[in-house]
């Protein structure tokens, strides 16, 4: 298509369209939002006065979007259970679609998806954020300038609190909140990782709270270089007092670790003999690296600006629509992957023997 701007509707009007989405998409230029659709009118309509946007509707299916031949895209922004039809649908209605992770609930709905865009043309991306934040952006530079060196390992591990903000939903899943999430710390693996990753292991404690979330998932991969494979593991605790992400990369001349949630990046060096004055230099680093990312970081958090990659994520969808090449690691077939590592996890959890609620 010509290089105008790109007439796109969000479907779904939820805390993270309202709060990533929108703001990311009214700050990318190539981008004009023509309408917005949600399950309520009123909460269309809303959003829409609020934000001065003409068209709006309640729908959730593609087919009552009335604005649907007004727009050239489609950002679907729904809970997981309802995207693979509106993907489904948007791309046979001839639009591009970027969506929400995770972007199918089963595998072979998924590789419908996949081979819909293909054959229609059309551009189909994952918000697959994290990656572009700007804490992962330094880490993946410092590993590309050597600065972290040889890596040795690789470990993610999520806490979450039941008490946070979550969706009414999300224990509705495969697995519960584990399906909803993990895509954050799994694309990040495979980003990261030096090599293919392999499924070796997976261990997992059911909730204490009755639900099909369970308490604990870990899982182990392993990841092949050309010195040999080295461990890549993830550990969730979705019943935890504390709400946080953090994913590290182990060379052998520094640790590169993100915090997620604040997007904050540490390198600290090798602390060779482990004495009292490298445990100081490590402690020094680390908090004056924290606090020095947390001033600029903080404020943007707290107003809501932290958009967490996301802008780059919208950028790399325009670009792919306006170019016709697929967007970088946020392509259909990179949701795919990402899907496929889920329900290979999640197959271990439900196997006999496992408890799996």
């Amino acid at each position: 298509m010509s290089m105008s701007r790109i007439r796109i509707g969000l479907v779904g009007l939820g805390w993270v369209s309202t709060n990533r989405h929108l703001p990311a998409l009214r700050r990318n230029a190539r981008f004009e939002i023509v309408g917005l659709a949600d399950r309520s009118g009123d909460l269309a309509a809303r959003w829409a006065s609020k934000l001065g946007i003409k068209r709006h509707c309640a729908a959730s299916r593609v087919q009552d979007i009335d604005w649907l031949d007004h727009v050239d895209a489609l950002d679907v922004v729904t809970a997981p259970m309802a995207h693979h039809a509106l993907i489904r649908d948007g791309l046979r209605a001839g639009k591009h679609v970027i969506t929400e992770k995770p972007f199918a609930m089963t595998v072979a709905e998924g590789e419908e998806l996949v081979q819909l865009a293909s054959t229609s043309g059309k551009v189909l991306a994952i918000v697959h954020n994290f990656q572009f934040a700007s804490s992962t952006l330094s880490l993946l530079k410092d590993i590309d300038s050597g600065r972290i060196g040889t890596i040795r390992a690789i470990t993610a591990t999520q806490w979450g609190n039941p008490a946070r903000r979550l969706p009414v939903w999300y224990d509705e899943l495969p697995a519960g909140l584990f399906f909803d999430e993990s895509p954050h710390l799994l694309y990040l693996l495979r980003r990261l990782s030096p090599g293919p990753l392999r499924l070796t292991q997976v261990d997992s404690c059911g909730s204490t709270q009755g639900l099909r979330t369970p308490a604990s998932i870990d899982v182990s991969y392993r990841a092949a270089t050309t010195a040999g494979d080295i461990p890549v593991n993830m550990a969730c605790r979705f019943e935890a007092p504390l709400s946080e992400w953090h994913v590290a990369v182990l060379g052998d001349r520094s640790a590169g670790i993100i915090d997620v949630f604040r997007d904050i990046y540490l390198r600290l060096p090798n602390d060779g003999r482990h004495q009292a004055r490298d445990i100081v230099r490590t402690s020094w680093r680390a908090t004056a690296q924290h606090w020095t990312r947390h001033l600029i970081n903080g404020p943007l958090h707290l107003s809501g600006r932290l958009l967490y990659g996301n802008r780059t994520v919208f950028e790399r969808f325009g670009a792919s629509i306006q170019t016709g090449h697929q967007p970088a690691d946020i392509s259909g077939n990179d949701a795919l992957e990402v899907l496929r590592m889920q329900h290979a996890i999640i197959a271990r959890i439900t196997a006999p023997g496992r408890q799996a609620r």
